[in-house]
């Protein structure tokens, strides 16, 4: 991770925090599918075993209002109570072959890790071009990801030096902090590069996450609809909704977090 700065540039906000999977690498697509062959998997084996009725794993009616953006073991849990199926919880430590919603976690890790080093991580172009256009203007950088995978995928696609903190899946654990929904992950990030949620944006592809930004406190949340999701994410916190970060650079990062906060930055002025 790179060095924490001192100097900010930027008279309107100090730093961005960036959800990673959907917003800067295409790894979303990748949990999908682990995630649906996981838990096809499993209905299956219930169907065969216990004479449950089979009904697939679906990306819309499923992965995004359950899982998306959840950690691990909390999305598999949230699912399973969709389809009114009690698991034991389990530990961490479970195989991937036990049947607790830690097990099933673990297998759907398994899953994401073959396809990863099989294919390797592509990344979202004008999302990297934005991040070095923040970098380049001393505005700070940092990632907060549901993820325990977070910094190995940045390391493989080459841009863990972007960023100044990376608060993970697994730094979550270690300190208590909440998922998505919840704010921690974020006001943590903005907390390790020394800057407060209300003068930081977040950017955030799932509804958990532009939720747990709103929640947070931050002076912009913006979502990035890779699911042609443009109305949830609205509804449910996000001030700027976009399909992409392509056309977009720290100017209009600028108008929008303006826009935002304009009476808050007016009475700040004055004070000043």
């Amino acid at each position: 991770m790179a060095d924490i700065r001192d100097e900010e540039t930027s008279i309107l906000f100090k730093a961005v925090v960036f959800d990673l999977d959907g917003v800067i690498t295409q790894t979303a697509l990748v949990h999908a599918a682990s995630w649906k062959e996981m838990f096809d998997e499993y209905l299956k084996k219930r169907q065969d075993r216990d004479g449950e009725p089979f009904k697939e794993f679906t990306h819309a009616s499923d992965y995004l209002p359950y899982v998306d953006g959840k950690p691990r073991y909390k999305g598999v849990e949230s699912f399973l109570k969709s389809r009114h199926i009690s698991l034991p919880f389990g530990d961490p430590s479970d195989s991937d072959d036990k049947e607790t919603i830690c097990g099933l976690g673990n297998r759907k890790n398994k899953k994401f890790k073959e396809i990863l080093a099989r294919d390797g991580v592509q990344t979202y172009k004008s999302t990297v071009q934005l991040i070095q256009e923040l970098k380049a203007r001393r505005i700070h950088t940092g990632v907060a990801s549901s993820s325990k995978n977070c910094l190995p995928v940045l390391k493989k696609a080459g841009l863990d030096a972007l960023f100044e903190t990376c608060v993970d899946g697994i730094v979550s654990e270690k300190l208590g902090l909440k998922g998505k929904p919840d704010a921690d992950i974020f006001v943590a990030a903005a907390k390790n590069m020394g800057v407060l949620p209300g003068e930081s944006i977040v950017v955030e592809d799932a509804v958990s996450g532009v939720q747990a930004g709103r929640r947070g406190g931050f002076g912009l949340v913006i979502g990035i609809a890779r699911e042609n999701n443009e109305s949830s994410l609205t509804e449910n916190g996000a001030d700027v909704v976009i399909t992409d970060f392509e056309g977009v650079d720290v100017t209009r990062l600028e108008e929008w977090f303006l826009k935002k906060n304009s009476q808050r930055i007016k009475d700040y002025g004055s004070k000043g």
